[in-house]
């Protein structure tokens, strides 16, 4: 706790203070990265490539923090496999926060492990780093001194995200990005305010999904299951289901007629997934049904502009 305050000393009274802490694309969390390490173009962090050094930074709910200092935080890193060495807890700009340092094994590597949860009054901030200890030289230090410069922001610029995700989208087809979801979603609408419900406006969403693509002979029941899920709407009607190469990949096209949960709007739906050797991205657009003539083709258009990273 001592070295930690001493090292928070020194960055705040000397000449790094000057430096500016670095925030990943669509992050909201940000310090000043120790020598070598920049950041991650998959993920929302920093990484030292040479080293095989990362560091990974996660949002979760701000309501999560007490219970992670209650020692789930420890409980939850020993199922993981991690070695917990010492706990430490400090004081960060936003609010009271715990460092966690230990050891872990992987790919018969012993890695050095530096987990830091911070508490702010939007979200609660998980800082997650490792060096091999074959590679540590100064690391304890320039980490510690990299977690001391941890810095927030309210919100990162909407085309900030759009770069942290996992896809591209080309042609916007005159619709327009209301959120980023998660670093692995994105939600539009043709609308000029915050999307409501699809019978205000229409409201379209690409997401990409983790998981083994499924087989030839699943890709109905997997499409269909996904759009079961679909909420806000009700009183669903397949109008077609087939197989689409889309982006010159495996795909599968459902377009259906449904109701609109609030009102009972009818509406129409058209979900597109196309199948990757990593996972799948989904592109899901729904509007009334009186508009649909006009929404349908900026939606293809959409869908055809769209490129994984």
């Amino acid at each position: 706790m001592v070295r930690f305050i001493i090292v928070l000393f020194l960055l705040l009274a000397g000449p790094a203070s000057a430096v500016e802490p670095t925030f990943p694309p669509g992050s909201r969390i940000g310090l000043v990265p120790p020598e070598g390490f920049v950041p991650g173009k998959v993920f929302p962090g920093f990484e030292d490539r040479e080293k095989s050094a990362l560091i990974l930074m996660t949002e979760l709910p701000a309501s999560a923090y007490p219970e992670l200092e209650q020692r789930i935080a420890d409980e939850q890193l020993r199922r993981q496999g991690v070695s917990i060495e010492t706990r430490e807890p400090i004081t960060l700009p936003t609010g009271p926060a715990i460092l966690i340092i230990g050891r872990q094994e992987a790919g018969g590597r012993t890695f050095r492990r530096w987990i830091l949860f911070g508490s702010t009054p939007d979200f609660t901030a998980v800082v997650s780093a490792q060096v091999p200890e074959d590679a540590m030289q100064n690391s304890d230090e320039s980490m510690r001194a990299a977690l001391a410069t941890f810095a927030v922001r309210k919100v990162a610029p909407i085309e900030e995200q759009l770069e942290g995700l996992p896809f591209t989208i080309g042609d916007l087809a005159g619709f327009r990005v209301a959120k980023v979801l998660g670093g692995t979603a994105a939600l539009l609408t043709d609308g000029t305010g915050e999307p409501q419900d699809i019978a205000q406006q229409p409201l379209i969403l690409i997401a990409a999904g983790p998981g083994t693509a499924p087989e030839a002979g699943d890709r109905d029941r997997f499409a269909r299951g996904l759009l079961s899920e679909t909420p806000g709407i009700k009183e669903v009607r397949l109008v077609r289901a087939e197989p689409l190469r889309i982006g010159g990949q495996q795909g599968y096209e459902i377009i259906a007629e449904a109701k609109e949960v609030k009102t009972s709007t009818n509406v129409m739906v058209a979900q597109w997934i196309r199948f990757g050797g990593s996972g799948h991205l989904r592109i899901l657009g729904m509007a009334r049904k009186d508009g649909w003539a006009e929404i349908f083709p900026r939606l293809r258009t959409l869908r055809d502009g769209i490129a994984l990273n």
